[in-house]
């Protein structure tokens, strides 16, 4: 049974609680701090929740760490930088996590970063994929650590299929106004000109446009073939439903937000099926992945959602490694730990060895992702002949 996005969100706020009950001097709080109910993203943060509790039962059932079980406090950010700021603050201060995951939205991790860095309390980010959220800022010491996709590295797997592409011949860029659309156009166009890729239109629209006509008949006369759109799942789908009026079929590639449900029903079926795009995992799951997923889908209100899920269970059990191996939940030496894992860590997206460096705060990279589409109602893995062309060094950032 699926349940709505309220009901959804009581249940983990409950299952929370009853965490949160029984806890004592003796655990060791973690937060969560994400938005679970107020945008279409929201589904994300209920399966990044789920993960990270699943990744708790777990542990706790083989003892803990260091002899003490952890347990969970989580807030709804509403979406809201000015709340997500605010849960930030009353975690770490009053709550006394020992590290906080999320956000679901990259714009809040983007206004807080600054105070898990003062307050020497890791972040684990799992959800949010802006390019500079695990950035250094100012000099201070980074305390931003991530276990998900990343702007720049998906940007530099749609530009290396356009620039091994063939039939690509003239390039346009089509990016929303928000902070996330004009950090996926920064980062398009210095990637792009890396690879001497020259786009012949750059073209903008609303988070919240329903008729991109006007930009895309620009791109027409221009002859673009090969269309690069960074922007979140609904506005995609409009801009799809948009080609589909004035008959123009570009290839398409496109952010992650592709794989957000609400694209999906946006756009419908057949028009869904056009994009092509990166994500961490398809309907061709590994075992460990099958599992996790047979676990937690009756509680997921996105399918297309788990890998949200499986992201923030490894973030979980990243943390736990590191409190293992620092020997307490010390905010500094926890990011000593972290940038320094001494074991591997055998997580649901891969074995992680040496997840981090002092200079290097991302767990995933282009190499963990897959090529994907929707085929049927479903994310599937998507090749082609230049998708098998690509050779690592093409995804150099």
């Amino acid at each position: 049974m699926t349940l709505t996005t309220n009901a959804l969100k009581a249940a983990l706020l409950a299952s929370t609680l009853a965490i949160a009950s029984t806890a004592t001097a003796q655990e060791i709080k973690l937060g969560f701090n994400g938005d679970l109910s107020a945008s279409p993203s929201a589904q994300s943060g209920q399966a990044g929740v789920l993960g990270i509790q699943a990744a708790i039962e777990d542990l706790n059932a083989a003892g803990g760490v260091l002899g003490k079980k952890l347990s969970l406090v989580v807030r709804d950010d509403l979406s809201q930088p000015p709340k997500s700021i605010q849960n930030m603050s009353d975690l770490i201060d009053s709550e006394k996590v020992v590290a906080v995951f999320g956000p679901t939205n990259s714009g809040n991790a983007l206004a807080w970063k600054h105070i898990p860095n003062q307050r020497k309390n890791p972040s684990l980010g799992c959800i949010g994929s802006a390019t500079d959220i695990t950035k250094p800022a100012g000099g201070a010491d980074n305390y931003m650590y991530r276990v998900s996709m990343v702007d720049r590295a998906q940007i530099a797997g749609i530009v290396a299929y356009t620039k091994n592409r063939p039939q690509s011949k003239n390039v346009g860029f089509l990016v929303e106004t928000t902070g996330y659309g004009q950090g996926g156009l920064k980062d398009l166009e210095a990637l792009a000109k890396a690879k001497g890729l020259t786009p012949v239109a750059t073209e903008k629209f609303g988070v919240n446009d329903t008729d991109m006509t006007s930009q895309l008949n620009k791109m027409k006369s221009a002859g673009v073939d090969t269309v690069l759109v960074w922007a979140q799942g609904t506005p995609i789908a409009q801009l799809l439903r948009s080609m589909e009026k004035i008959d123009y079929s570009p290839v398409t590639l496109t952010s992650w937000a592709a794989d957000n449900a609400s694209f999906f029903d946006t756009a419908g079926k057949t028009l869904a099926e056009r994009p092509i795009f990166m994500r961490t995992i398809t309907e061709d799951r590994t075992p460990v992945q099958q599992k996790l997923y047979d676990r937690l889908a009756p509680k997921l209100t996105s399918k297309s959602a788990f890998s949200f899920s499986a992201h923030c269970y490894d973030a979980t059990l990243i943390l736990a490694a590191a409190i293992k191996q620092a020997g307490g939940t010390d905010g500094a030496k926890l990011k000593e730990a972290l940038d320094n894992l001494q074991a591997p860590v055998a997580g649901i997206m891969k074995t992680y060895n040496k997840p981090f460096t002092p200079d290097q705060h991302e767990a995933l990279t282009a190499a963990d992702y897959r090529w994907t589409h929707w085929k049927d109602g479903k994310l599937v893995t998507y090749t082609d002949a230049t998708v098998e062309s690509l050779k690592p060094a093409d995804y150099a950032e």
